[in-house]
């Protein structure tokens, strides 16, 4: 995986508080001894990989198994792999009038090479005021700005540390309205409108703009944290106090100061350090018998019923049901937590505690499956964490692919093969998206360093990784083989951050003994699953397509309408026995075919009520069947419907800050009608998370 092996990172040793005070008060460095030296590396170093090629373009095999080497994570500064931080302790305030968190982060290090002379971490637009190395105050220096990875903060070290000490150092700092990790709303942006609110989005590498970190999924760290805000605070850890039944500890939201107090006891990586501060209540699901865990939501009051309603029947017997798959859960509690509609994702596993998009919130529970997906995450993912971006199919692809598992579990072999099937066509829109940029329709990614793991986010890695996963279990015959595997795989690597190489490997080593498998694993074309460029798949997969067959038949009569002018053959009749899913499948069906006229798509927009549908995931798809055309007189008459729905101008006032939703919605209409999306969107970005902003401006050509 690494130049290191990360269980090195993880597994640390222990000392005495006695011993530990002499072997820090050995190397101690004052604060006027700081010798210059020149700036280490530069924006244009930066841009140039600084290691071997992650994966050659001739790989090379040996015993019919690909040969690949092991590197670093690219995308940060952080000496990990001599010095790791194993713990921090936030002191955090939250200042809503001034748009900051400010504060200290207190890191336990652990030092893994002797000869050490300093610590490096992660910053991006942070305001540095003192660094104390075990509460001497030393001088630091801050590297160059990159305008992807921020700057190193270098903590100098003298007379370094022995291979095995640890030391703790304390950064007194505040975050500034550079921060691409925070989102401060206004109190006109929430549901009740009578508080502002703050969250936080830290995956990939924005942890470096909240707090200065190792700012790498190799390193994992434990944290506790006490945050004072005027406003409930929420944190990806356990409550310590006060209880979360009282809101804001008894006292005046809005007025009084409050200490909360977190603690995260089980090792995460960066990314998942979360904050969320605003008018939140909260409320428990009913109690599983038999697990020690608890959950619950919290939402602004005046949603808390709906959230409540919404996900409280099955939030809590979809945890223990992937406990009969996998090892036990291991985080004490699973909240969750809706947040405004500005929120980029449909939802971020925070430790402990899930964000989800309000659009969720469908009123008939049809997209609480999502749910499933986050809480996957808290084994494929939190657990078992990709050693960087490269690996990220780690990450997306297990948790897809176990997401749909769970819903076979759930429901049946045929809700599974249907979630493959809707994911297929996410899947070819996005290899589509990139034909000009090959390199991210890759499962694994060489990124060079300094490049910004955002620009190849997509659904690749989620669908490809999954149908990848999908493949293996059928090549080494079928569930009942494949699902021993997967507990292994948990149990093996939680707690750690692997390589595709390792999780290879182990796959090959849990299978050793038997040579029909191992001739099945030999078998796998490897190379065009992890490298293969194109627009489709190394394999042709088939779905059991049961549950889309009324959908595909609806499709096909109304392109066999296209011709005619008398449409009275359809009735809102038609759509009875769908749910929401097959509305999907029926609207991406119709995309696959010739462009329907704008007097057809207006017309089953409206008997089926598909164009003004508060459901998100259907409205979706009808703008895209609508815009798929950009010459079509349907694309010019719905482009402008479509950007104000995607901005919250059509009477409801809601963005659809989900990317999944606003970025596709600008990207096909600016093929339409370029000028009206760039105007729509510079008018309202505002409303956008920094992350939406960044790749919207991408997408249009603004950036």
């Amino acid at each position: 995986m690494l130049e290191r092996r990360v269980t090195d990172v993880l597994n640390h040793m222990t000392v005495s508080d006695l011993d530990h005070m002499h072997q820090i008060s050995s190397f101690l460095l004052p604060s006027k001894a700081l010798v210059p030296r020149p700036p280490p590396g530069s924006p244009s170093h930066l841009v140039k990989p600084t290691h071997n090629r992650f994966f050659s373009s001739k790989l090379s095999k040996m015993n019919g198994d690909t040969v690949i080497a092991d590197v670093t994570d690219p995308t940060t500064y952080a000496n990990y792999t001599q010095i790791a931080s194993e713990h921090i302790d936030f002191d955090w305030s939250i200042d809503f009038e001034s748009k900051i968190v400010h504060g200290s982060a207190t890191h336990l290090f652990h030092v893994k090479e002797d000869g050490v002379k300093e610590v490096i971490l992660d910053i991006m637009a942070l305001d540095i005021q003192r660094v104390e190395v075990e509460g001497i105050v030393v001088k630091y220096e801050i590297g160059p700005k990159h305008e992807v990875m921020g700057s190193a903060l270098h903590i100098p070290l003298s007379n370094p540390p022995k291979s095995g000490s640890k030391f703790k150092a304390t950064i007194y700092y505040k975050t500034t309205e550079g921060c691409t990790a925070l989102q401060w709303l206004e109190k006109e942006q929430t549901q009740g409108k009578k508080f502002p609110y703050l969250f936080s989005q830290c995956q990939p590498i924005y942890a470096r703009s909240l707090t200065p970190v190792q700012d790498s999924p190799s390193v994992k760290i434990t944290y506790s944290a006490k945050v004072k805000s005027v406003l409930p605070a929420l944190l990806s850890a356990v409550r310590v106090s006060p209880p979360s039944n009282v809101v804001h500890g008894g006292k005046v939201i809005g007025k009084d100061v409050v200490a909360y107090a977190y603690e995260q006891p089980v090792p995460i990586p960066s990314y998942l350090i979360a904050i969320a501060a605003g008018n939140v209540v909260y409320r428990a699901f009913p109690p599983i018998e038999g697990k020690e865990w608890t959950s619950g939501i919290w939402a602004e009051p005046e949603l808390i019923d709906a959230a409540y309603w919404e996900f409280s029947e099955d939030t809590a017997r979809f945890l223990a049901k992937e406990e009969t798959i996998v090892p036990p859960y291991r985080f004490k509690v699973y909240d969750l937590l809706v947040l405004p509609p500005s929120f980029p994702y449909g939802g971020m596993e925070n430790a402990c505690l899930t964000f989800l998009t309000p659009t969720l919130l469908a009123g008939d529970r049809t997209l609480v499956d999502v749910v499933v997906h986050e809480l996957t995450h808290s084994w494929f993912g939190n657990g078992v964490t990709h050693a960087h971006a490269t690996h990220f199919w780690l990450n997306e692809g297990w948790t897809t692919y176990m997401e749909r598992l769970l819903l076979e579990k759930l429901h049946s072999p045929a809700e599974r093969g249907f979630s493959f099937l809707i994911g297929s066509k996410s899947l070819a829109d996005a290899l589509k998206l990139y034909e000009d940029q090959p390199k991210y329709q890759r499962l694994v990614i060489e990124f060079a360093r300094g490049e910004d793991p955002d620009d190849a986010y997509s659904t690749i890695p989620y669908e490809k990784g999954s149908n990848f996963i999908l493949h293996l279990e059928r090549t080494l015959g079928g569930l009942d083989v494949f699902l021993p595997y997967i507990y292994d795989y948990v149990k093996t690597f939680q707690g750690k951050s692997i390589s595709t190489k390792q999780w290879k490997d182990h796959l090959y080593a849990f299978y050793a003994n038997n040579p029909e498998k191992v001739k099945a694993l030999d078998s796998v074309d490897w190379d065009a699953w992890f490298f293969g460029e194109g627009t489709s798949l190394p394999v042709k997969m088939e779905y059991d397509t049961t549950l889309a067959q009324e959908a595909y038949a609806l499709a096909e009569r109304w392109a066999e309408s296209r011709s005619d002018s008398d449409l009275s053959q359809f009735k809102e009749s038609d759509m009875n026995s769908f749910n929401s899913n097959q509305k999907v499948v029926f609207l991406e069906r119709l995309q696959s075919l010739p462009t329907l006229p704008a007097s057809h798509v207006t017309h089953l927009g409206k008997i089926y009520h598909l164009s003004d549908t508060p459901n998100a995931e259907i409205r979706l798809r009808f703008y895209e069947l609508a815009l798929a055309d950009p010459e079509s007189q349907t694309a010019k008459q719905f482009t402008e419907e479509a950007l104000k729905w995607a901005v919250g101008d059509d009477g409801t006032g809601i963005i659809k800050g989900r990317m999944k939703f606003c970025r596709p919605v600008f990207r096909a209409a600016s093929k339409v009608d370029k000028e009206l999306a760039k105007k729509t969107f510079v008018k309202n970005k505002t409303s956008f998370h920094p992350i939406a902003q960044k790749l919207i401006e991408k997408d249009l050509g603004l950036a």
